[in-house]
Parts: C-alpha cells; sequence; structure tokens
C-alpha cells in the first residue's frame, strides 16, 4: 500500500489522514523533510496559508515540497489550494506555484458567512462541501481540468497528477475526493 502523507503543522491534518483511511489509503503526518521523502503523495490541508507558509520555511520544507511536486501528486484543501496556486490576490502573497490557478482568498466572506453547500461535479452527480473562510479560484490555465463547481466557480481542479479543492472534503462522509487522490499514488 502507498503511503499519503498529510502535512501536519497547521490545520486539521487529522481528519484528512481519516478520510484517507476510509478511502482505502495509508496515511502518515509530515513534518519534516525525511517525513515527505517516504511519501508517494502529500495532502496540504487547510489552515491559515500565510501561517503555513512561514512554516514550511521554518521547518525547511518549501525546497524539499517543491522537489516533491515536481515528481509526485500533491492535493491542497481550501489554504492548501492557496498555497499551490501560481497567484494570489486579496491581498497578494507568495505561493508554491505548482497549479495554473488564480485565487482569490477569503472570497466566500469572512469565519461567520462559512457554509455546508452542494456542489456540482463534472458528472452532474452533487456532493456535501464545507466551505471555511474559503478562497475562490478566479481563473485556470489550459491545462487544469474542472471537476466540480459551486456558483459557477471551479472548487475542484486537477493539473496533472495535482488536485486542489476550496472547501474541506474531509469533514464529509464523502470520499470521492480522497479516492480520486488515491488513485494518483
Amino acid at each position: 500500500m502507498k503511503t499519503c502523507g498529510i502535512l501536519a503543522l497547521q490545520g486539521d491534518f487529522e481528519a484528512h489522514a481519516q478520510a484517507v483511511q476510509r478511502a482505502g489509503g495509508h496515511a502518515v503526518q509530515v513534518r519534516t523533510p525525511l517525513e515527505l521523502a517516504a511519501c508517494h503523495g502529500l495532502i496540504i490541508p487547510g489552515g491559515e496559508s500565510t501561517t503555513m507558509l512561514k512554516l514550511l520555511a521554518f521547518e525547511g520544507l518549501t525546497a524539499p515540497l517543491l522537489a516533491f511536486a515536481a515528481d509526485k501528486p500533491v492535493y491542497g484543501t481550501c489554504a492548501g489550494a492557496i498555497l499551490l496556486a501560481k497567484q494570489v490576490t486579496h491581498p497578494a502573497q507568495a505561493s508554491l506555484g505548482v497549479l495554473d490557478i488564480s485565487v482569490e482568498r477569503n472570497a466566500y466572506g469572512r469565519q461567520i458567512d462559512s457554509r455546508i453547500s452542494r456542489v456540482t461535479v463534472k458528472d452532474q452527480s452533487e456532493m456535501e462541501a464545507v466551505f471555511i473562510r474559503a478562497p475562490i479560484i478566479r481563473s485556470t490555465g489550459p491545462a487544469v481540468t474542472i471537476l466540480a463547481w459551486y456558483q459557477g466557480d471551479p472548487v475542484w481542479i486537477e493539473q496533472g497528477s495535482h488536485m486542489a479543492t476550496t472547501f474541506h472534503p474531509e469533514l464529509t462522509a464523502d470520499i470521492r475526493v480522497h479516492q480520486r487522490f488515491l488513485s494518483r499514488l
């Protein structure tokens, strides 16, 4: 069984680990470059993106994560999607530039505006989605495939072996997002 790492610096990494296990995978927490190197794929959970950038730098994980993403699948949820984006606005901030997307931070509103909604999946089904101070994907490059929408905006995308969601599938019983990511490992 392949190992799915969950970046465990901040955010609800434990909920992602449980979702990976429900989806049939093996999850481990990642806090060091050595732990990252032992994984077949990595999930970057939600949290606070500027704090996560600082923690990545402090732990010496920024360069190893970029090298990892050049060869192995990475999936970012909410703040993880912000970190993986090529461009971040509202306000502008640095990012890893792994995905050819532009995101607007906190675009659905403040913490009080967080919600549970239904999103439309590419196969015309729906899934429950938990939005917590979520970003909106404002633009996608030509290599990006949109897998789900909410109010006309992309909320689940993939590019090559990488994925991002602006919602938190780890907080629902639906394992489709995690299953799709595990199929890439």
